[in-house]
């Protein structure tokens, strides 16, 4: 089941959206503090059995610096900050990779970070943003993590580095979007791993103002679809519980700037099983030897899934957004996805 948020949160599709030019002069400031990743033509294979005539190319943002993008928005939303924010720091809530990301950039301005994660996160995503200096703080669901954030920066005026939500959380994931568009021109079509929605309308922003014909397609799992229930009620929903193994993509809900910028220049949103997810991580792992976590599968499962035969014959670019997993949690997902192969 699903709600709506409350009155104050519902979202206008004429948000504030970052600029070409404010997105550029943001890729310039986090030139050598974040990766320009690569990108890789995906030609054996599972991609063999595509109809002929189109490309697939992957964004391998999985090598990014922390192993996510959220790095580029952590940093442009802590760069943000004037001095008296810093010294008072920052908090976050999330399931690993932009716990990491804020640990990173928090260590990197010379703040201090707490952040706010379910108890059931990555024991390596905890170690690593212990490792960073970040004070951790557990709870039992990731509902209970964003309320004890927001209240630890009401508290203790903190500066709330959100996951998902805010222009400068856009114009930070947009930067992907600038560099994909560079790297492969002219694309028809750019598929995006959708959690709370801030990679996919920060990439959309940039891909639509650069091409308006190349198509953005957002893609969540069916047990944390905030965002396509938000599409279809033409409002943004809150989802009374959040049941994926991709906890990467396990927002409880959509919020409005990210929201806007999605209804804006995201042409559809579409959903794919944790199977399907544990399928497409497999193919990824034995054709394009990529070890990701199932959120950086996702593209790729609605790419073979539901996008295949509107997608068949064009230029295609998946967005690989993290790899954050321990060993034997890699194991187990692949095993899982090899024997529906």
């Amino acid at each position: 089941m699903s709600t709506a948020c409350p009155a104050d949160a519902v979202a206008s599709t004429a948000v504030p959206f970052p600029l070409l030019a404010e997105l550029r002069a943001n890729a310039q400031a986090l030139r050598g503090r974040v990766l320009e990743t690569p990108v890789w033509r995906w030609q054996t294979g599972i991609a063999e059995t595509l109809p002929p005539g189109g490309e697939l190319w992957l964004k391998l943002e999985l090598f990014q610096r922390t192993g996510s993008f959220k790095l580029r928005g952590a940093l442009t939303a802590i760069g943000a900050l004037d001095e008296a924010g810093r010294r008072r720091g920052v908090v976050a809530a999330s399931a690993g990779n932009h716990a990491m990301a804020v640990a990173h950039a928090a260590r990197a301005a010379g703040t201090s970070a707490k952040l706010a994660m379910p108890r059931h996160a990555s024991p390596a995503r905890m170690a690593a943003c212990r490792a960073a200096g970040a004070e951790l703080l557990l709870f039992d669901t990731v509902h209970e993590a964003f309320a004890a954030a927001q209240q630890l920066a009401a508290d203790e005026g903190r500066a709330m580095i959100h996951p998902f939500d805010g222009p400068l959380t856009a114009l930070g994931t947009g930067t992907v979007g600038l560099e994909l568009m560079d790297q492969v021109p002219g694309l028809d079509a750019v598929v995006v791993p959708v959690g709370g929605g801030g990679l996919v309308a920060g990439i959309a922003a940039a891909v639509k103002q650069i091409n308006p014909r190349c198509a953005v397609y957002g893609v969540e799992p069916f047990g944390a679809d905030a965002m396509f229930r938000s599409f279809a009620a033409g409002q943004v929903m809150q989802l009374d519980r959040v049941d994926t193994i991709a906890d990467s993509l396990g927002a409880p809900y959509a919020l409005a700037y990210s929201y806007g910028v999605c209804r804006r220049f995201v042409d559809e949103i579409v959903r794919v099983s944790d199977d399907a997810m544990c399928q497409a991580l497999h193919w990824l792992f034995r054709d394009m030897k990529l070890a990701v976590e199932p959120a950086g599968a996702a593209a790729t499962a609605a790419l073979f899934g539901p996008l295949r035969e509107r997608l068949a014959g064009r230029r295609v670019a998946l967005v690989v957004c993290g790899a954050n997993l321990d060993a034997a949690g890699f194991a187990a997902l692949l095993a899982r996805g090899a024997a529906m192969s």
